[in-house]
């Protein structure tokens, strides 16, 4: 989908309504992985499959694979197309469930468009990491999710 004038994109630029954020985190939990995101105001947690832990955690510590996985055939679609991530966005959360957006920059002989893709947050965290592009939070989710900063800093004094 094609953002419209007013949405999320400002002629390219991020708009006041979203904070940058990092992956502070990633833990293993009874069934998948905690995905600690945050800035050094707030810190909140989604929850995601293990194999997309597993896809973040290898990101994080640059594991070298021997075949191309599903993130990594996508980020050579889009390179091949001469198209690049600008950004990522986890736009929404309704009872636990987030929703993010992806934000493509695609500039060629033919010119140049942005892109808004709808896309899970955890696929977008992954291919932001491989990109090294950032990832943004609405302040409507900061706002409405849980500050898991104690919590996170227990858990890493805990693994030292």
């Amino acid at each position: 989908m094609l953002a419209e004038k007013g949405e999320e994109i400002d002629n390219g630029e991020m708009s006041n309504d979203s904070f940058e954020v990092t992956v502070k985190g990633v833990m293993p939990t009874s069934n998948g992985c905690a995905i600690f995101l945050g800035n050094d105001q707030k810190t909140f947690v989604i929850y995601v499959d293990p194999a997309i832990g597993n896809a973040i955690n290898m990101t994080i510590n640059q594991v070298k694979k021997e075949r191309p996985l599903t993130h990594d055939l996508i980020g050579l679609i889009l390179k091949g197309l001469e198209t690049s991530i600008e950004r990522v966005l986890i736009n929404d959360v309704d009872e636990g469930t987030f929703f993010a957006r992806i934000i493509l920059r695609m500039e060629n002989e033919l010119g140049k468009k942005i892109i808004e893709l709808d896309a899970r947050p955890s696929d977008s965290i992954v291919l932001a990491l491989q990109m090294k592009k950032p990832i943004h939070v609405a302040s409507r989710v900061i706002e409405n999710v849980e500050d898991m900063s104690e919590i996170l800093e227990r858990i890493l004094k805990k693994q030292d």
